[in-house]
């Protein structure tokens, strides 16, 4: 009798490891590659902070780095609109990070506001 209670015990959990891999492979991995993403933002945001205004070599520093996550992002996604919305980001960081070298903003304040949208809608 223990021994058949082992037996249904592991039958469910086998179901159960089966219907929970089913899901994860449905995903991908796109759940955790969303989080790193939007984990990689807040500590931009965070970074941000602390740069002085007058800086351009820190924000270029610090925006080229959030364009590296993204396109490391980007390379390990499975879901192919995540993987777009990541390299487009990348790359529209890493141009905003050349502009910012020179003291010009305007390519990060796009980027700034397309890079929510961008994401949430490729992570729904």
């Amino acid at each position: 009798m223990r021994y058949g209670v082992a037996r249904r015990g592991t039958a469910g959990f086998a179901a159960l490891v089966l219907a929970t891999g089913g899901c994860a492979m449905k995903d991908g991995n796109k759940s955790q590659v969303c989080a790193d993403g939007k984990q990689a933002v807040q500590q931009y945001a965070t970074r941000l902070k602390t740069v002085a205004a007058n800086d351009p070599a820190q924000w270029k520093q610090v925006t080229d780095q959030l364009a590296v996550r993204f396109d490391a992002l980007s390379k390990t996604a499975e879901d192919a609109t995540l993987k777009k919305a990541l390299k487009d980001g990348s790359t529209q960081f890493r141009a905003a990070a050349t502009a910012l070298g020179t003291g010009d903003a305007a390519a990060l304040n796009k980027a700034l506001a397309e890079t929510p949208d961008r994401l949430g809608t490729a992570c729904d």
